[in-house]
């Protein structure tokens, strides 16, 4: 059943475990991310950034149409939306969910375009993601310095002054793929500044490669959602890579991928003790 973001999220906070946010981009990613929900009695929130499927109208229809053959609650989240425009067809497209990623701006635009969005969002039933501090990439080496890490005594002014129901934070973890041996150091003193000073959700953007005991430990002290892309879509290519050789007309290569991506997502939610949640 397809559900607000913040109705998982809550029960999350307040059951101190995490929620694996598993990005999308098309049926066969949707379709997985729902099924190991379903099997492991999870609950689960689909992250779908704009760019990445072509129709996300249709991405959402099909999302609603699996989500309501499941007990267990789904989210369909618009993840870093982007242009006004975006949010409102997210809207129109039925999803439960909007991030607004306005992390690169000025804080006080920040703070008013999140509140516009928050209105129109909240209007409908629908919850609003926000960011503070803003998380990068991993190929440009973001994250391993603080100069882009959440402000603290920011963040209960924006959460208050916005309405947003979830922050995503940025303590040390970046988008993407991190370099071969790299592991983030994760700033755990001001996730719990951080924990203390808001009461909504937080959110850890970049889970990929960050760490299993860091991802495990931040569900334990604060974060409960994890954003987790990169490491789902490597696992089923490499998984393609692996058995291309057997390719035949009842063993297509989709199916090859997203075994993989399913598998390595309920390995995340084992992580952050989402499993049997639901």
């Amino acid at each position: 059943m397809l559900v607000p973001m913040t109705e998982i999220l809550q029960k999350s906070r307040e059951g101190h475990y995490g929620v694996i946010a598993p990005n999308i981009c098309n049926e066969d990613s949707a379709r997985a991310a729902i099924e190991a929900a379903a099997e492991t009695n999870s609950p689960i929130i689909l992250d779908l950034i704009y760019s990445a499927s072509p129709d996300i109208t249709l991405l959402a229809h099909i999302v609603k149409y699996l989500a309501d053959r499941v007990s267990v609650p789904v989210a369909l989240n618009l993840d870093h939306g982007g242009e006004f425009k975006q949010h409102i067809e997210a809207v129109r497209a039925g999803f439960s969910s909007i991030m607004v990623d306005r992390s690169s701006l000025p804080y006080e635009q920040n703070v008013a375009e999140v509140a516009e969005l928050v209105k129109v969002a909240h209007s409908v039933g629908m919850s609003v993601e926000a960011e503070l501090g803003h998380v990068g990439t991993a190929a440009d080496g973001d994250g391993q310095t603080s100069d882009l890490y959440t402000n603290v005594d920011q963040a209960a002014d924006f959460v208050e002054r916005t309405g947003c129901d979830a922050l995503a934070v940025a303590i040390g973890t970046a988008h993407g793929k991190y370099p071969a041996g790299y592991v983030p150091h994760l700033d755990f003193d001001r996730l719990h500044e951080l924990y203390n000073a808001v009461e909504v959700p937080l959110v850890l953007h970049g889970g990929s490669g960050s760490g299993d005991d860091n991802l495990a430990r931040a569900t334990r002290e604060g974060i409960t959602k994890v954003n987790v892309g990169t490491s789902l879509f490597s696992a089923g290519m490499q998984n393609l890579a692996d058995h291309v050789g057997e390719l035949t007309r009842a063993n297509l290569g989709y199916k090859m991928i997203s075994d993989a991506y399913k598998a390595e997502l309920i390995r995340h939610m084992e992580l952050v003790g989402q499993v049997g949640k639901a």
